[in-house]
C-alpha cells in the first residue's frame, strides 16, 4: 500500500530524532514491531518515488495501519507549506534544498522516547540508538525477530549495574553480571532511567501529557529525573508532537547565533526562547531542518572552527 505524502524515508530514519532508534534496515526496506491499539504489528516500509510504500502483519485493519504510519512519520504535515515558510525567511531559505523530504519521526511509544531522550544526553547517535536497541532486546516483549520497548514497571525492576545485580541475585562471579542497565552502555544515565521508570510506574501518567498545554507539559516533564530543558523539549517534540518545542543545545546555539546574531555568544536558554517566539508552531520543524542543513551544507564544519 502507498501513502501519497512526500517523504525522504532514509533521511527521516537516520536523522537522530530521539523518539526511537532507526527501524531495522534490510535492502531498501525498514521494518519494526509497533503496538497499535495494544496489538503488536510488524510494519515493513520502503521509499516509492517520493512516497511511502508499506506492508504489515498483525490483527488490525488497513485504515488503522495507515493511521499509525501517518502519525509516526507525520505524513499529515504540509511540507510544501513549510517550504514556502522557509523560503519567505532569508536566513532559512536554503534549508529545504538540503533537507527535502525530512519529517518528524514520532514515537509510537512515548515512554521509549523518554528513555531514548535521557540516553541521548551528551551522547552520540550511534551509541544511544544501540543502547536503546539493547534495552528492547533484553527486557522487551519478543514478536518474531522484533522487540517492543519494555513497560515502565518492567524497566523499573531491572538491575542498575553489575554491583546491584551481584548483590541481589545468586550469581557467584560479578564478571557474569550482564543483565543490568549499565551493561547496555548507558553509563551515568542508568540511575536516571530507573528513577524515570519508577516515576511513570507509580506517580506520573504519560497519557495525560497530550491533554496539557505546552507550558504545562514542559513543567511536568522537567520533573523526570535526568531531564533538563533540552531533553524535555526533545520528549515533547518527538514523543508528543508539540511542534512549538525548540530543543536547544550548543550546536543549535551556534547555528542560531550565526544566522541571526552575527555570531555573538548567546545563552542556550536565550536561543530556546528566541526559537519559540520567532518560529511559533513551526519551531520544531525549523530546529530539525537547521541542524541537518548545518550538517549537509558544511556550516557545522565552519562553526567547529
Amino acid at each position: 500500500m502507498i501513502i501519497k505524502s512526500p517523504i525522504d524515508l532514509e533521511l527521516t530514519q537516520l536523522s537522530g530524532q530521539t523518539s526511537q532508534p532507526p527501524w531495522r534496515k534490510c535492502g531498501d526496506s525498514y521494518s519494526e514491531v509497533v503496538n497499535v491499539n495494544d496489538k503488536p504489528v510488524i510494519f515493513t516500509i520502503r521509499q516509492s518515488d517520493e512516497f511511502l510504500d508499506f506492508d504489515f502483519k498483525g490483527d488490525i485493519s488497513s485504515d488503522e495501519a495507515i493511521s499509525k504510519l501517518t502519525y509516526i512519520y507525520d505524513l499529515d504535515f504540509d511540507l510544501d507549506n513549510f517550504y514556502r515558510y522557509l523560503n519567505d525567511h532569508a536566513e532559512l531559505s536554503e534549508m529545504s534544498r538540503f533537507c527535502n523530504g525530512l519529517r518528524l519521526f514520532l514515537a509510537p511509544d512515548p515512554f521509549e522516547c523518554v528513555i531514548s531522550s535521557i540516553c541521548s544526553a551528551n551522547n552520540s547517535i550511534k551509541r544511544w540508538t544501540k543502547s536503546v536497541s539493547d534495552i528492547k532486546q533484553n527486557w522487551g516483549n519478543r514478536h518474531g525477530d522484533y522487540y517492543t520497548f519494555p513497560k515502565s514497571n518492567d524497566l523499573a525492576k531491572v538491575y542498575l549495574d553489575e554491583e546491584d545485580e551481584f548483590n541481589s541475585s545468586d550469581i557467584q562471579d560479578i564478571c557474569d553480571c550482564n543483565n543490568n542497565l549499565k551493561s547496555c552502555g548507558v553509563g551515568y544515565r542508568a540511575p536516571y532511567m530507573r528513577s524515570a521508570s519508577e516515576l511513570f510506574s507509580l506517580e506520573m501518567d504519560l497519557s495525560e501529557i497530550p491533554k496539557m498545554t505546552y507550558d504545562e507539559a514542559f513543567e511536568a516533564i522537567l520533573k523526570v529525573p535526568g531531564v533538563g530543558p533540552k531533553v524535555a523539549d526533545c520528549i515533547l517534540l518527538y514523543g508528543f508532537n508539540f511542534r512549538e518545542a525548540f530543543p536547544s543545545d550548543v550546536w543549535i546555539k551556534r547555528i542560531v547565533s550565526h544566522l541571526y546574531f552575527d555570531g555573538k555568544d548567546i545563552s542556550v536558554a536565550k536561543v530556546r526562547e528566541f526559537g519559540m517566539e520567532e518560529f511559533g508552531d513551526m519551531a520544531g520543524y525549523v530546529q530539525l531542518y537547521m541542524f541537518h542543513y548545518a550538517r549537509k551544507s558544511g556550516l557545522m564544519d565552519k562553526l567547529k572552527r
